[in-house]
């Protein structure tokens, strides 16, 4: 095939052209050296352009005066990018090709890389509630140590509510016990660890010593309270921070409003017009504050209804896994769209079919496909989508934030308290190391229901990770193997290894002809997960 493109340009245009696309001659090529805004502008006018896209660039935006292109052009090598005073100067004009062109969807044109440094565990789980369009990185506490201290403290936030309040010296103490707690126990639970699994090579391999690591650290998380600051960073499209900014700014915590505030200025300095709705004056976001806070004070006022009525009849469930909602008829439904692209029947007349037909035909289709799979990247086809499930899970704060990760699914979660206890990692509770670890917790506790009273956001704070959460998600089977799978892995923390697999247990007993797709489960229990890997990683350097 020839990719030869079918625009010609003259040496002069080449010259023009050569600083912003990697090639002037090609049917195919990338742009470069444009500020998002710029890209984002521009792809907006070529859907409703029949030029193509580099004759689009020269006409319209580096031979137009009105863009300050022209300026820009003269100065830009292969080298060089924009400076702020000649992406200001046009700023106003890309601001109205997006109005003039553009809708909400033309604002995941142009992205950012956005770092977000010394924030609260807490707050980490805010930003990562935008599933769709960023792309979240967050400090591992698995590989890392959280016994630090900077000039002269252990790193966590300094509630700025809680610290002008009776409750500041509780909040400090708590959460500093908490961390004098984590650090004296990393010691003798890493003897323990090396003592039930004993170092096959003298001298002790780095990759032993990195499983053990993240094994202590597995075990030793669930004393960090969410106030414990860490770091990410999100890549995300415009529409993404957008919608995030806003979300951000009616935040009940004042931690993730000045978050929101800073990111907001930040942001405007890469992608301002991709943001401009999420500013407190535009009339946009104050339509969407409004609409908001009267959504969220009619649901309170039902919920309170609803909690007295449970109170009086309903003792809560701990159940950690529950299948709440799922379709009987799952199988047959997902047996006529795999079929589907390949007949020419309607969805309905296949569905009939695939209903009335012996169930053997289509659980044959479902363990030749499954066999294809070579490993677990190969995912299961897209028609597994048809297949719905809903579970309400019950786990620590820990767990949450490992699953909490995935996309592909509808989630909410309820607010962080104590109410429903903590879970104690088998390690801790073998190696003698029991008490102070329920010391700790139970101190952690005591200040919660403390301040609870008076700031029951802000109480979140102090909270450690070993502390139950609830929480539901609706997911779909092809989303669900792909999560399933990867959390069941032998390097996976212990405890949502376990889930990850009574999840998957849970589908297969009600819906049996599917166990195949399951191929790259692991239901067996590890002991140092991590060696394997870390093996492998050692020998390729």
């Amino acid at each position: 095939m020839n990719f030869k493109s079918s625009e010609l340009f003259n040496e002069y245009e080449i010259k023009l052209l050569a600083p912003f696309v990697t090639n002037t001659d090609q049917s195919i090529f990338a742009l470069k050296n444009l500020p998002e805004v710029i890209k984002g502008a521009l792809f907006s006018r070529y859907s409703r352009s029949k030029l193509g896209l580099r004759s689009l660039l020269l006409k319209e935006f580096i031979c137009s005066a009105e863009s300050g292109f022209n300026e820009m052009a003269k100065n830009v090598s292969d080298k060089e990018i924009f400076k702020e005073d000649y992406i200001k100067k046009a700023q106003d004009f890309y601001d109205r090709v997006l109005d003039g062109y553009g809708d909400d969807s033309i604002g995941e044109l142009g992205g950012a890389h956005l770092a977000l440094e010394d924030i609260s565990i807490l707050a980490t789980k805010v930003l990562e509630d935008a599933r769709i369009g960023g792309s979240p990185l967050e400090k591992s506490t698995r590989y890392i140590y959280f016994d630090e201290k900077i000039n002269g403290d252990y790193r966590f936030l300094k509630e700025p509510v809680l610290m002008d309040s009776p409750f500041k010296e509780l909040y400090l103490s708590t959460c500093r016990f908490l961390f004098d707690t984590y650090s004296s126990l990393v010691k003798p639970l890493s003897s323990y660890v090396e003592k039930m699994n004993p170092a096959e090579t003298d001298p002790v391999s780095p990759a032993y010593k990195t499983s053990v690591r993240a094994r202590v650290c597995d075990s030793l998380r669930g004393l960090l309270p969410t106030s414990t600051l860490t770091n990410m960073g999100i890549f995300g499209n415009g529409r993404f921070f957008e919608s995030l900014l806003q979300r951000l700014s009616v935040s009940n915590l004042q931690e993730i409003q000045e978050i929101g505030n800073r990111a907001f200025q930040e942001l405007q300095k890469v992608v301002p017009s991709f943001i401009r709705r999420a500013d407190s004056s535009h009339r946009h976001y104050t339509s969407w504050s409004e609409f908001f806070h009267k959504q969220e004070a009619h649901l309170k006022q039902a919920a309170e209804k609803i909690i007295v009525s449970l109170h009086e009849h309903t003792p809560p469930s701990l159940e950690s896994v529950r299948l709440t909602d799922h379709d009987k008829d799952a199988e047959w439904k997902v047996a006529a769209a795999l079929l589907y692209p390949h007949v020419s029947f309607s969805l309905s007349e296949l569905r009939q079919q695939m209903h009335s037909s012996s169930g053997y035909r289509w659980k044959d289709l479902f363990q030749t496909l499954a066999n294809e799979r070579q490993n677990r990247r190969h995912k299961p086809p897209r028609a597994l989508e048809h297949a719905d499930y809903t579970f309400d899970l019950l786990a620590d704060f820990g767990m949450f934030r490992d699953l909490h990760r995935h996309r592909i699914l509808t989630q909410e979660r309820q607010k962080l308290s104590t109410s429903l206890g903590y879970m104690v990692p088998e390690d801790v509770l073998m190696s003698g190391l029991e008490k102070p670890y329920r010391s700790a917790l139970d101190q952690a506790a005591s200040a919660y229901e403390k301040i609870n009273v008076h700031f029951p956001h802000e109480a979140q704070y102090v909270v450690p990770l070993a502390y139950r959460i609830r929480w539901y998600f609706k997911i779909n089977l092809r989303s669900l193997i792909w999560m399933c799978e990867l959390r069941s892995m032998p390097q996976g923390h212990i405890h949502y290894r376990k889930m990850a697999q009574e999840i998957a247990r849970k589908v297969m007993e009600v819906h049996p002809g599917f166990i195949p797709f399951f191929k790259f489960m692991d239901f067996d229990d590890h002991a140092l997960g991590r060696l394997d890997q870390e093996k492998k990683k050692g020998n390729k350097n």
